[in-house]
This record gives C-alpha cells, structure tokens and sequence, in this order.
C-alpha cells in the first residue's frame, strides 16, 4: 500500500485516477519542511522522514507558483506568500511586470527504502519519466544528520504554463483564481478539467507509469 503524505483528501482522489484502486491511501503526518530555492529537495528531505515514519511506501508532494518576471518567485515559498501577501497583492505586483508567465510546477517524491537507476540530476529537466534525488548536504555520504544511512529518493515533476490574470472563478483553492492557463484560470476549470490539465496531474502521470513496473 503506498502511503500519500497530505492533509487534503482532495489530493489522493487526484492520485486515485492515475494508480490502481486501492493502491492507495491518506498519510496525515507533518513532516519538517526545509528552506530551498528548488521543489526536489524539499520534496525529497520530506519523503525520506515520511518513509522513517510510516515504515511503508511513501509519496510526498510540493508544488509552487513561479513567475517568469519575478525570477521564479514565489516558488517554494508560494504557500507562506499566499499566507501573509494573499493571492491578490501577487497579482498587482505581477500586473506591472511587462512578462506575466507564470507556471504550476509539482515535484513528487517516492520512496520505499530501496534503491533504484537514476539520472544525476535532482530533478530531471529533459523531462525524462523521473530523475532521482541525492537530497540536502546533510544526508550525502556516509549517512544523514541524524545518523540514519541516506534513502534514495526517485522525483517526478509536472509541469502547467499560463499567466497571471486578475482574479476570475469561484473555484479551486490557493492561486488557482490568478492562474490563466488556455483561456481559463484554475478556479473557472471544474475538478476533472483542472485535473487534466493540472501539475499534479501530470507528475502523477509519470509516477504511476513508473511504478506499475515498480
């Protein structure tokens, strides 16, 4: 049974589409998230002390808005943006910027204590089906901070371009008001349109065509 490591319900039923039934099921735990200017990382340091915990197969995500005009901000730190700016204050200051692109991107991040063949970049940016993660500094070498031997860690991205747009739509959650991708933001898109579309969606496509050979 692989575990989904999240507090939203709404994120395995996305997972579901893509695995088999009842391959899959809900994690709540909260894992210690770590500051870095990249997803894989974060996502990898996350899998590595999900799987300490729950001793099963685990599936970490991160995701973040990055914007072409702002140097890729927020980025990872799209969540703690949202908390303290809000939605609206991104969009005014990305309204000024002559480049509005932006993109979704969602890293997934596998491991079941085993190891596996690996490109050599975190994240694989030929858009190859999955790249593995050497991980913080820390956890090279020998072993990690905490004495434990380093877990390899596999990583899928999934990737949306669009655009910042004033805020349109009633649903979805988060930046999905702000982010126009053909014509339409996230929160104008019903649940299966945006999970087509979605970087998650798309991570997940790559995860589970890997793992069904896993």
């Amino acid at each position: 049974m692989l575990r989904y490591v999240t507090t939203n319900p709404g994120k395995v039923r996305e997972a579901e589409r893509y695995l088999p039934d009842g391959s899959v099921e809900r994690l709540d735990f909260d894992y210690a998230e770590v500051q870095a200017d990249e997803l894989g990382p974060i996502a990898a340091r996350g899998a590595r002390e999900a799987y300490r915990h729950a001793d099963a197969p685990v599936l970490v995500d991160d995701a973040g808005l990055f914007v072409e005009g702002l140097d890729g901000f927020p980025g990872p730190y799209s969540s703690y943006v949202e908390d303290t700016l809000g939605i609206e204050r991104v969009h005014e200051i990305a309204a000024d910027l002559d480049d509005r692109r932006a993109a979704f991107r969602c890293v997934l991040g596998y491991c079941d204590g085993e190891g596996f063949a690996a490109s050599p970049d975190p994240v694989d940016r030929g858009d190859r089906d999955a790249a593995a993660a050497a991980g913080p500094d820390e956890e090279r070498g020998a072993g990690g901070s905490d004495g434990t031997d380093p877990l390899p860690v596999k990583l899928f991205e999934g990737y949306v371009p669009g655009r910042i747009v004033a805020p349109r739509g009633d649903g979805g959650f988060g930046y999905d008001p702000i982010f126009e991708h053909d014509g339409e933001t996230f929160a104008e898109m019903d649940t299966d349109r945006k999970n087509a579309v979605s970087h998650r969606g798309r991570a997940l496509e790559k995860f589970a065509e890997w793992y069904a050979d896993r």
